[in-house]
């Protein structure tokens, strides 16, 4: 499959909803790469690359990832029955004990389809599921088997974003995606991007430009601005995203309704070498 369908998992930061700007910033290619996939909004959004690659450093999404992959029909089997409730969320989140890879990605699918804006990091992923506005169970077969057909052939890895920079083809169009500069990212994520990070990541986009097209999207900051001011093509775009986690009915006596989050509108830089 090479055509554009939604991403099959709720992610806090994902692109889902600025998905048709960056399409319009997107070049012909014929390597694609994102170091820091987590949704892979845009890769499922845009029409398939003759060569691709996903990577992240989530090694439980990361597995879902190849699990849905290569061996979708296991992975519909282990869901095949599944109800969406807060009992069954409460029990994969606290009980469950995986004991293989299939039975990792069927808790971590689970989770990510029930919990509050797809947020995974155990300390913030509570109850979020309603059947207005989230996919239903009877809907997840469809959903991992069109999934799975997108990805095949697709290098899917878990490895620190310098390392896979450092080895695409030269010529590779790559969409950067970090965790905000001032962001509260540990909320949302298990893995922390530091300042460190954010530096290291700038000096090697910076090595690999020439040779690499690359589009970067960060929060409008006058610090990012600062150190990609090596690139001469910065776009600055508002736009709204769910910023902030508000709670839910399991940590709200006397409430039974989720209460959602709130939509704040800001201003995100697109950084493009094109």
């Amino acid at each position: 499959m090479t055509q554009r369908i939604n991403s099959p998992f709720r992610y806090a930061g994902g692109k889902f909803y600025a998905r048709k700007l960056i399409l319009n910033f997107i070049p012909q290619h014929t390597h694609y790469s994102e170091p820091f996939a987590g949704g892979g909004s845009i890769f499922f959004a845009k029409t398939k690359a003759n060569h691709n690659w996903l990577n992240d450093l989530d090694k439980e999404l990361m597995n879902c990832y190849l699990t849905i992959r290569d061996y979708p029909n296991e992975l519909i089997q282990k869901l095949q029955d599944e109800k969406a409730t807060k009992e069954r969320h409460k029990y994969y989140k606290n009980e469950y004990q995986p004991s293989n890879d299939l039975e990792k990605a069927a808790r971590w699918y689970y989770l990510n389809r029930t919990s509050y804006s797809g947020i995974m990091n155990m300390t913030n992923c509570y109850w979020g599921y309603g059947d207005k506005y989230s996919m239903r169970p009877e809907n997840w077969a469809r959903n991992i088997i069109r999934t799975s057909e997108k990805l095949q052939s697709v290098k899917i890895t878990c490895l620190d974003f310098e390392k896979v920079i450092s080895e695409l083809e030269d010529g590779t169009f790559l969409f950067v995606d970090p965790p905000y500069f001032n962001a509260d990212q540990n909320k949302f994520y298990t893995h922390s991007f530091i300042k460190d990070d954010h530096f290291r990541l700038c000096d090697v986009l910076k090595k690999n430009s020439r040779r690499i097209k690359f589009l970067l999207t960060y929060d409008n900051s006058q610090e990012i601005k600062d150190l990609y001011d090596w690139v001469m093509d910065i776009h600055v775009h508002e736009m709204e995203w769910n910023y902030t986690i508000n709670r839910t009915d399991d940590q709200k006596k006397g409430s039974e309704s989720l209460v959602k989050g709130s939509r704040y509108k800001g201003k995100e830089i697109f950084i493009v070498n094109l």
